[in-house]
């Protein structure tokens, strides 16, 4: 059996050159460790810069006093939501899980369904870096069927510039 596996080895070694294989270890002792950085050239932050994030835009805040200056406010982002029945109503608000930054909203009133606009995100205190922690809830609701909501991260909805959805209601049950 070992004449076996030793051939069997060799086979591999001829085949698959890049690989050495020094035992029958368990595989744990083959795993490697990353090599370490050099002392001090270890950088603490997740990323330098995004490269999907326009240059000098990352922290331009959206704000009252300057209207329509940041890159983010003039990011065009399509609106699509259908439902089936139609004639459901649509509403929206942020959802933030940073309050001191950006403010969460009371539900706004859209349309009924099919929905279908380009809007851009005017939300006060949003920036590209922040985009990741605010949500944008959608809720739809119609007389006689139960009401659903779901959400969108707005960062994904400005890399994809859309935030659309289907909603298949469900009758109440009384």
């Amino acid at each position: 059996m070992k004449r076996q596996i030793s051939v069997f080895l060799l086979i591999l070694a001829t085949v698959f050159p890049a690989i050495f294989i020094t035992s029958c270890s368990p595989v744990k002792s083959l795993r490697r460790t990353p090599p370490r950085p050099a002392a001090g050239t270890y950088n603490a932050s997740p990323y330098r810069q995004d490269p999907t994030i326009m240059a000098g835009e990352a922290s331009n805040a959206v704000s009252r006093d300057n209207p329509g200056q940041t890159a983010l406010e003039r990011t065009v982002i399509r609106w699509y939501f259908d439902s089936d029945p139609r004639g459901a109503r649509i509403y929206w608000r942020v959802v933030s899980s940073i309050p001191a930054v950006v403010k969460n909203t009371n539900e706004t009133y859209l349309m009924t369904t099919p929905f279908e606009e380009t809007r851009s995100f005017n939300i006060l205190g949003l920036t590209y870096e922040n985009a990741r922690d605010v949500q944008i809830e959608i809720k739809v609701s119609k007389k006689g069927y139960e009401d659903q909501v779901k959400r969108f991260n707005v960062r994904q909805a400005i890399d994809q510039q859309e935030i659309s959805g289907f909603f298949e209601m469900i009758t109440k049950e009384e």
